[in-house]
């Protein structure tokens, strides 16, 4: 019997089958698209991130990141990562590079998608194969997360991001937070040409429209964009339990607050390793508080500034908030990198 079927390919599975792989474990990727795919995101990887990728053998390209500027009209505010830097990469390599280790080491990969499956005291069935567990990979709008009932509502407006990339040399080795009362715009360099800029908000616009909220980047976009406009959301997604029998669910499927602190990749492969290890040791009930302690600051201070960007007058005091109290700020961006 195979141990573990990952239900999704993304970044998150493919850390899950990578960390099973490396304990020993047999373990099938089920994914219904080939690699490499794309995605709306911010591409900023936290030092963090970085790090977890290293650990199990997954180095990726792009542009140093060496810290977060939180800006808006008038005032702007720089936190330094500190000992090591984090990395810009365009999502295409950072999937292109997670699955090259799969690959490498023998993790198969069968096209499909799983979006039911049956399940007993000694294993789950699904995509025509059975195992000891089944890990819900499947992304933000998890199929498998809706079926098992594990979603619960949220009454706060939706969020939503979009993001495109223009041909332009980085202006700076730090990832830049443009705020204004209409939203967020991440600027992250991913290559020494080429700059990764999205945008969150909970206002229906197209992406021009919304860049007119923010006067002091606009004018550096001068240059041609060089990939077309992606979207994604909502992004706040609550999870009753990130275990249900012998299903488990790991990254966004598990729960999502919003990408405004940018360390979701970091926290969907230490997520990874922490459910392997609960399996590896036996015991997967485990697994729901690791989940906790570890995504906790996250929630903690995601939660906090989402709440104030979803109050316009909130919105525009946390740069010059920031400002005031750079050893705060500083102390903020390091614990979340």
């Amino acid at each position: 019997m195979i141990d573990i079927i990952v239900a999704g390919g993304g970044p998150a599975g493919l850390a899950t089958a990578i960390h099973a792989a490396l304990a020993g474990m047999d373990v099938v990727v089920v994914e219904p698209r080939t690699a490499p795919v794309d995605k709306a995101c911010g591409e900023g990887l936290m030092p963090g991130g970085v790090a977890a990728l290293q650990a199990i053998g997954v180095r990726v390209d792009g542009h140093p990141l060496h810290g977060i500027d939180y800006v808006d009209a008038a005032t702007r505010a720089r936190a330094a990562f500190g000992h090591a830097p984090g990395r810009g990469v365009r999502r295409t390599a950072l999937h292109a590079a997670l699955s090259a280790r799969a690959a490498d080491l023998g993790i198969p990969t069968i096209t499909g998608k799983i979006t039911r499956l049956r399940q007993d005291e000694h294993g789950v069935e699904a995509a025509g194969l059975r195992a000891r567990w089944l890990v819900a990979a499947d992304g933000l709008h998890s199929p498998l997360r809706a079926w098992l009932n594990l979603g619960r509502p949220d009454r706060r407006p939706p969020r939503y991001g979009l993001r495109r990339h223009y041909r332009l040399a980085p202006w700076s080795d730090y990832v830049e937070v443009h705020w204004s009362p209409a939203g967020e715009a991440y600027v992250t360099p991913v290559a020494d040409d080429l700059v990764g800029v999205a945008i969150l908000t909970s206002r229906r616009r197209g992406f021009d429209e919304h860049l007119t909220a923010f006067p002091t980047l606009l004018p550096r976009l001068a240059g041609p964009a060089a990939t077309s406009v992606r979207g994604a959301g909502p992004l706040r997604q609550r999870v009753r339990s990130r275990v249900a029998g012998r299903v488990l669910l790991v990254g966004d499927a598990a729960g999502y607050t919003d990408a405004l602190t940018g360390e979701g990749l970091c926290l969907a492969t230490l997520s990874a390793r922490a459910l392997v290890g609960c399996l590896a040791a036996g015991r997967p009930q485990d697994y729901e508080r690791a989940w906790r302690r570890l995504s906790r600051t996250h929630r903690l201070l995601t939660g906090a500034l989402l709440s104030a960007a979803h109050r316009p007058r909130a919105a525009r005091l946390v740069v010059p908030a920031a400002a005031r109290l750079p050893a705060l700020f500083t102390a903020v961006v390091r614990a979340l990198a």
